[in-house]
C-alpha cells in the first residue's frame, strides 16, 4: 500500500499526496505525487485516468507539507511529482531538493531510436 495523505484547504479544495512506485520501467524507484482537486475521490480519479490504475488512499499517514501544498497550488495543472526520498524525509539541510515536475514528464513514453 502506498503511503499518502491529504490536507483540506480553507476554500474546501484538497491536496492529496501519495508515495507511489514509479510507473516508468526505467524511472526512479518511488515518486511523490501531489494532486490539487475538489475532493479526495476526484484527485484519485485524475491519477487513475492517467493510467495509474491501482491508486488508493487509506488513512492520512503522510499528508502534504506546507511547501508541497504551495508547490501544487502554483502549478497550472495541479498535478506534480518528484522522486521520493528513501525514508520519506530529508535528513540533512545540505541535501539538494529535487524540483517538482509536471506529471506528463513522468508518464511520457520514451521515443524509439532506430
Amino acid at each position: 500500500m502506498a503511503a499518502g495523505g491529504f490536507c483540506k484547504l480553507p476554500n474546501g479544495m484538497v491536496v492529496v499526496a501519495l508515495n507511489l512506485p514509479s510507473p516508468a520501467a526505467d524511472g526512479p524507484g518511488a515518486v511523490r505525487v501531489l494532486v490539487h482537486s475538489v475532493n479526495r475521490a476526484r484527485a484519485l480519479t485524475r491519477l487513475r485516468n492517467l493510467g495509474l490504475r491501482s491508486v488508493y488512499l487509506r488513512g492520512n499517514a503522510a499528508p502534504p507539507t506546507p511547501d508541497e501544498i504551495t508547490a501544487v497550488l502554483h502549478h497550472p495543472d495541479g498535478l506534480i511529482w518528484r522522486t521520493a526520498p528513501d525514508n520519506g524525509v530529508v535528513s540533512s539541510p545540505d541535501l539538494v531538493q529535487e524540483l517538482w515536475r509536471p506529471i506528463r514528464a513522468l508518464l511520457r513514453r520514451p521515443t524509439a531510436t532506430t
